[in-house]
């Protein structure tokens, strides 16, 4: 967009997508902007089905990833960092006329930033309507049809699945192979940590998993994927089309 297409996009009211992620590793066949590159891939498809009422912004490909640093290639943000450089994106976004943001974070370390932004704009900049939402978390029901395993998550099944459909080039399929998969490869630490339903405690990835894999990937596809991905996109639409509504 020019800067002109962008004044015009001000006064149509539309949403601006911010897509963010993480550059960070992801096992021995992901690239390290996976979060990124998922976050990206979302935010077009909710621009291309909303032409008129969504534009996206410029991404953040650096997210906040201190527990993957053991892992050479992963680059960090501090939680302070991270929720300045997004806020500074929001109020200068803000200072054009924009009054919709929408956050769609590819990377779950964001969450809790997000959260305290959201507060944030909440009492500074009340003339805003901020929202923001992780990618997977928006297709549960096309992630349990994918068999997870016990322990699944980072590069696991579901995040290979769409890094096979949004961008198959990228993944090195004659690497792909299975990380901590079951509760008793951890150990009494890190199956605490990972048990559901108690206290969240954070712990560095090189404790969980040896090579950097929550799961099994080598048994999904891209079709698998697409079912993630598609039903993210229609979640996304459908609120957007609401909050357009209101």
């Amino acid at each position: 967009m020019t800067t002109a297409e962008a004044a015009e996009a001000v006064e149509r009211d539309t949403v601006v997508v911010l897509p963010v992620g993480a550059f960070e590793q992801h096992g021995p066949a992901m690239p390290l902007a996976t979060d990124t590159i998922r976050a990206d891939a979302l935010a077009e498809r909710v621009a291309a089905a909303l032409p008129d009422r969504v534009v996206i912004g410029p991404s953040l490909p650096v997210g906040i990833s201190p527990h993957h640093l053991a892992f050479p290639g992963t680059v960090t943000l501090r939680p302070t960092t991270f929720i300045t450089v997004l806020r500074e994106y929001v109020d200068s976004l803000a200072g054009h006329g924009w009054r919709r943001i929408l956050v769609i974070t590819g990377h779950g370390g964001n969450n809790a930033a997000l959260g305290v932004l959201a507060q944030d704009l909440v009492h500074d900049r009340p003339d805003l309507e901020f929202a923001w939402t992780p990618v997977t978390a928006l297709a549960p029901q096309a992630v349990a049809e994918l068999g997870v395993s016990e322990v699944h998550g980072h590069c696991g099944e579901a995040e290979t699945a769409q890094m096979l459909h949004v961008a198959p080039q990228l993944v090195r399929r004659d690497l792909l192979a299975p990380g901590t998969a079951r509760l008793d490869q951890l150990d009494p630490l890190a199956r605490l940590a990972r048990t559901a339903g108690q206290p969240t405690m954070a712990l560095r990835y090189d404790r969980l998993s040896a090579n950097g894999v929550l799961g099994d990937p080598r048994h999904v596809d891209a079709e698998d994927g697409r079912a993630i991905i598609d039903a993210a996109t229609q979640r996304v639409v459908d609120f957007v089309t609401g909050w357009l509504a209101t």
